[in-house]
């Protein structure tokens, strides 16, 4: 027997835009945070290759803080 869903209600709604703010927010903030340390000093990113296996390196280097 199949259950029957109920529609969502505006405030579950509400509550979901919410979170989904507060989500974009923390997102926002953390690459915010990479960015001006990049831009402070190199980063390196050590990965490896799903289809071959080889290792890849990728460096970002920044010269200044960008401008908000």
């Amino acid at each position: 027997m199949a259950k029957s869903v109920k529609p969502p209600t505006l405030d579950n709604l509400q509550q979901r835009l919410d979170m989904f703010d507060d989500r974009l927010d923390n997102l926002d903030s953390m690459i915010s945070a990479v960015i001006e340390r990049v831009m402070n000093q190199a980063l390196t990113v050590q990965t490896v290759c799903p289809h071959c296996n080889r290792n890849a390196e990728i460096a970002l280097i920044g010269v200044r803080k960008p401008k908000v």
